[in-house]
């Protein structure tokens, strides 16, 4: 019989995750009906409370922190957070409600994820069993480099996937995605080895675009409506149709998956938002 588990026994309550960070996406609207009550004075204090806000390098900042012009009707303004903090995150929110542009400002939609290393990224040894099941022959010198490479680069990559450095690239598309349920498509009664063979395809077509187009996958199963949320950045906005095109004819896109609204943006400052915005 186990011994019963004591208090002093368990980890020391968090709001901090034990690996990785919480990433928070917002989007805002500006509200004009509220805008143009909103004396000129009272602008200009917002707008410098704007960029004090959304600067990434300010004291209150989050560890990464981007913010985007929206296209389209559904926002005119959003924000990537990530900090191992969730109340920091918060924080910024609530910084921008207290300024004087808070009332002008509706937050539209918000989506709460944290990162994580997806069970589908291989090993080096489940790496070399995809090199033999794609027909390399394992007593090759290619092979051996192929899965020492692959086995050197794999601890950087998964640190950008916990602690990810946000690109400079100046598109950028976020979606909310979730795995199919439906009979005859029901990811989650899917064997690992075909999920995993699916998510293998999966993954080869986004590196096709390397150098052109960077993600960001955080998880949000237990935390948000949707499952996982996908942030796109991009060199062009070209890349951002063909990548998402290109992807959604694999298997685990085309019979599994399930997608949310998009929101696309393109990276700006403060003052670039302000200004896009016509709040001066």
């Amino acid at each position: 019989m186990s011994a019963p588990v004591r208090p002093s026994d368990l980890p020391e309550p968090s709001v901090k995750p034990t690996e990785g960070w919480h990433c928070t996406h917002i989007f805002y609207r500006l509200r004009r009906d509220v805008l143009q009550s909103v004396s000129p004075e009272n602008r200009l204090q917002g707008m410098s409370q704007l960029e004090k806000i959304l600067d990434p390098t300010g004291e209150q900042a989050p560890t990464r922190m981007q913010s985007f012009i929206i296209s389209g009707h559904k926002a005119d303004f959003g924000l990537v957070l990530l900090d191992p903090d969730p109340l920091k995150i918060d924080r910024v929110h609530q910084r921008l409600l207290s300024s004087s542009l808070g009332p002008a400002l509706e937050a539209v939609y918000s989506f709460i994820s944290v990162t994580e290393i997806s069970e589908y990224v291989p090993s080096p040894e489940q790496y070399s069993q995809r090199l033999k099941a794609g027909g390399e022959d394992p007593e090759s010198p290619q092979f051996s480099a192929k899965v020492a490479a692959y086995e050197k680069r794999l601890p950087a990559m998964n640190a950008q996937r916990l602690t990810p450095e946000l690109p400079t690239w100046p598109a950028m598309c976020f979606y909310p995605m979730n795995k199919s349920r439906v009979v005859g498509a029901n990811w989650y009664t899917t064997p690992f080895s075909a999920r995993n063979a699916m998510m293998a395809e999966h993954a080869q077509s986004g590196m096709g675009f390397a150098g052109r187009v960077t993600q960001v996958v955080t998880v949000s199963v237990g935390l948000d409506d949707w499952e996982w949320g996908v942030t796109l950045w991009a060199r062009c906005p070209d890349y951002l149709k063909d990548i998402v095109y290109k992807m959604r004819f694999d298997e685990a896109s085309a019979k599994y998956g399930e997608f949310g609204p998009f929101f696309v943006g393109y990276l700006a400052d403060a003052q670039q938002i302000a200004a896009h915005c016509q709040i001066h």
